[in-house]
């Protein structure tokens, strides 16, 4: 299987680093299309995938291609790589806000799919949701699934709930960053060297994942069994109730899914 990217950068390149980490896809059947000269020998060089200026020299051999661009030049970004595509080329949308109806009317040929992912994809954790357009059969949203379920986990839904994907779990993970971040400054604060006090957050937010997924209790449950009687954990949870932490966090979901609304209409 061939696959093409149009656009290398920061998403794109969490997409290709999963991937290849997976063993889904040798690098050198893998191609992308970049306009800068810098990031086409980056990706080369680290990644060891086949990288160019442009979709011209590969586009026409593609069996997927991803489109990994920024939303201000996916207008242009897509009329140069439908030229030469065939018609059985699978696209596949990564671009934020942009709609399947936007992207059919530029491949009024190949089938679509859209999806949102997130970074951790190059870590093999990401999270992703995708969603078919009008000519996508279950079985290239089979395809699409098994590719991103191979880097973590994946998930067909509605286009309608995309927005709400891009702002929970496709920005999410800054917000978590943000939060590994502020535990560890407060182990630093409460002494503790700052490298422990990295560790000691990220894995204690990446347990915590762990357990809520693979034991399927509401995170509430999970909890309230840390939460001893006037113990250590609730003085601190007493804290972030009264500084809005958890009202902080959905305002940012919100603010995100609106956000992505807004990319669909400009």
């Amino acid at each position: 299987m061939k696959i093409g990217f149009i656009g290398g950068g920061m998403m794109g390149e969490a997409l290709m680093k999963g991937i290849i980490a997976q063993g889904e896809v040798s690098p050198s059947d893998i191609y992308v299309s970049e306009k800068s000269a810098q990031r086409v020998e980056y990706l080369k060089n680290e990644l060891k995938v086949r990288a160019e200026i442009g979709p011209a020299g590969f586009i026409g051999d593609m069996d997927m291609v991803f489109l990994a661009i920024k939303p201000q030049v996916a207008a242009s970004a897509m009329a140069e790589a439908v030229q030469g595509m065939k018609k059985d080329t699978l696209v596949i949308s990564i671009v934020a806000g942009l709609t399947i109806a936007s992207i059919e009317s530029c491949f009024t040929q190949q089938p679509v799919v859209r999806v949102m992912p997130n970074t951790p994809l190059a870590s093999g954790a990401g999270m992703s949701c995708y969603a078919r357009g009008s000519r996508a059969t279950a079985g290239d949203g089979a395809r699409v699934g098994e590719l991103l379920a191979s880097c973590g986990r994946a998930t067909e839904v509605a286009e309608t709930a995309l927005d709400a994907v891009t702002g929970l779990s496709g920005s999410g993970p800054a917000y978590a960053f943000l939060v590994i971040d502020a535990l560890a400054d407060g182990g630093v604060a409460a002494g503790l060297p700052r490298a422990m006090a990295i560790e000691l957050a990220a894995q204690t937010l990446l347990g915590s994942a762990k357990m809520v997924l693979e034991t399927g209790k509401h995170p509430n449950v999970l909890r309230d069994a840390v939460t001893s009687p006037a113990g250590t954990t609730i003085a601190g949870v007493r804290k972030l109730e009264a500084a809005g932490v958890r009202s902080a966090f959905i305002e940012a979901v919100i603010a995100a899914t609106e956000r992505s609304k807004e990319l669909g209409r400009s």
